[in-house]
């Protein structure tokens, strides 16, 4: 032992340690600091990764701006582990062969580099009443769509005894995964119904099955229609699939209703 060290008191040591630990926790301080920084500068890369891919990877005739959220504390711990926990997609202004449609998605489970199927989206499609009418048909009915509130309305002509007879009807839509069913609510005649008695034209449309209208055949393979609201002039629906891959062939395959 040194004279130094052996003339040493106690608050000297104690002095030095405390001027180590100091040391230490500025090292772990700074390191924390980078690594933090470190993964900020990771996430915005590789949010704009995966907005471009997604973009590249988009249908034939839906066009758009992608902006892409990474949740998770850690980006660089997720793309180690090999799975992103959630990224939320939005595209407000979407493009669906001209029609204009606000998706916003939210994704768990993803693959860092797209190449392996998501675990599960939730998707949500707001579109106004003119954008409905130029994607959606409803089969056998000539006349547009009219969204009103929590119902949807439409007008078409058939002939009952004979005679040509107008009619409108209000139908409360119904999510059924691959399709939309509209089940009838009521039914106004028009006015050259007024001469004879419509009653049996009424039983008739409201009492059938409700209208399938496919939707699969306008979405992915594997998307599936798990909400609906209506309210006037406009439409929300909620979207859900699980296990389907966002590469550019499984997203121009469509669905089809059985």
């Amino acid at each position: 032992m040194t004279d130094d060290a052996a003339g040493a008191t106690p608050r000297e040591h104690r002095s030095r340690a405390g001027r180590v630990w100091i040391i230490v926790a500025a090292i772990v301080v700074a390191v924390a600091v980078l690594l933090v920084i470190t993964d900020v500068v990771v996430r915005g890369i590789a949010e704009q990764r995966v907005a471009e891919q997604i973009e590249a990877e988009l249908p034939p005739g839906v066009e758009g701006e992608v902006d892409v959220s990474i949740g998770g504390f850690s980006v660089l711990a997720q793309y180690l582990a090999g799975s992103i926990d959630r990224v939320q997609l939005s595209a407000p202004e979407l493009s669906v062969q001209g029609v204009p449609i606000s998706v916003d998605v939210v994704a768990t489970d993803l693959p860092p580099a797209l190449d392996a199927p998501v675990g599960h989206i939730t998707a949500r499609l707001d579109a106004d009443e003119a954008a409905i009418n130029q994607l959606i048909e409803i089969p056998e009915v000539q006349g547009e769509v009219v969204l009103g509130d929590g119902i949807v309305g439409y007008s078409d002509t058939t002939r009952f005894l004979g005679i040509p007879i107008d009619y409108t009807v209000t139908a409360r839509p119904i999510a059924a995964a691959d399709r939309v069913l509209l089940e009838p609510v009521g039914v106004e005649v028009g006015a050259g119904g007024g001469a004879i008695d419509v009653s049996g034209l009424v039983d008739r449309i409201t009492g059938g099955d409700p209208i399938p209208v496919c939707v699969a055949e306008h979405l992915p393979a594997g998307v599936e229609v798990a909400q609906i609201a209506v309210e006037p002039g406009t439409a929300a629906v909620t979207l859900e699939a699980n296990g389907i891959s966002l590469d550019e062939q499984s997203l121009a395959t469509t669905g089809t209703c059985s």
